[in-house]
């Protein structure tokens, strides 16, 4: 924020290393929201000069993804004004991102593919040892890798541009990042506009399933801000949230019960009956 000197040391920096990619997107998405296109897109251009040699030496399109779909989500978001509209346009991001590797990086692909085959494979020997049926896990192909790395991209993308929201909020709007992210809600329309589609795509078979992981990333924040809401109304601290996010982690049901949440709460309403609950007790 003080220049474009300090902010394109720290972008370079950063893209220039598949650990602190992240780093890069978020301080992107943060000269977005703030000086404006220009800014952001100069930042950027710098930024997949090193992003871009790794993927050509490396054969990692991560960070490429991560820079440019936390670009895309900052541009919605300062254009709308509603972090609702920016999530929601991470269903984008990792639909163009699970294509993109369809199209030109099935050489990556198809290593991901060996790669969890061996260690699948390793994992039913040792599942299979003392038993007297032979365990057989399902092994992912190219198209089930593919959509679970477009997931990866949304929810990463997401995560940068909270980051930056957050930072956004410390310098110029301090605590206001919380009570943007709490009010997040998806209305009634688009809860339907995704589930109904993300059916349809489970019920196409096994390969299909994580594409339509892609369409429950903004259901999943959504539902986050649920519980976040329900944290701060409860006075519960960091360590109940803490607690929340290793069970959710960990868990597949409660990240089920996140999402179902999310769905509920854009019909019900829970915040406002909180609300008015707690102004009547």
């Amino acid at each position: 924020m003080r220049g474009r000197l300090p902010a394109l040391l720290v972008t370079v920096a950063g893209a220039s290393s598949m650990m602190f990619c992240w780093v890069s997107a978020a301080v992107i998405a943060l000269v977005t929201l703030r000086k404006g296109v220009g800014d952001g897109a100069w930042l950027l251009m710098w930024a997949l000069l090193p992003a871009g040699l790794l993927l050509f030496y490396v054969g990692d399109s991560g960070p490429v993804a991560m820079l440019v779909g936390a670009m895309f989500l900052a541009l919605v978001l300062r254009t709308t004004v509603s972090l609702s509209a920016a999530i929601l346009a991470s269903v984008a991001v990792g639909v163009v991102t699970g294509l993109a590797m369809l199209a030109f990086g099935s050489q990556l692909l198809d290593q991901l593919v060996v790669f969890f085959a061996e260690f699948l494979g390793n994992l039913e020997q040792q599942l299979s040892q003392g038993n007297a049926e032979a365990v057989v896990l399902n092994h992912p192909t190219a198209l089930q890798v593919a959509g679970m790395l477009g997931a990866v991209s949304a929810v990463s993308s997401v995560m940068c541009l909270l980051l930056a929201r957050y930072w956004q909020a410390a310098l110029y709007n301090p605590g206001g990042f919380g009570e943007e992210f709490r009010a997040m809600l998806l209305s009634p329309a688009v809860t339907v506009a995704l589930v109904l589609p993300a059916l349809g795509i489970f019920a196409l078979g096994v390969e299909y399933q994580t594409w339509a992981m892609i369409l429950m990333v903004p259901l999943t924040f959504a539902g986050l801000a649920l519980v976040h809401a329900r944290a701060k109304q409860r006075g519960r601290g960091t360590g109940w949230l803490t607690g929340f996010y290793l069970a959710w982690l960990i868990l597949d049901p409660v990240k089920l019960v996140v999402v179902v949440a999310a769905i509920a709460d854009s019909w019900i309403g829970f915040r406002q009956r909180w609300a008015k609950q707690a102004s009547e007790d």
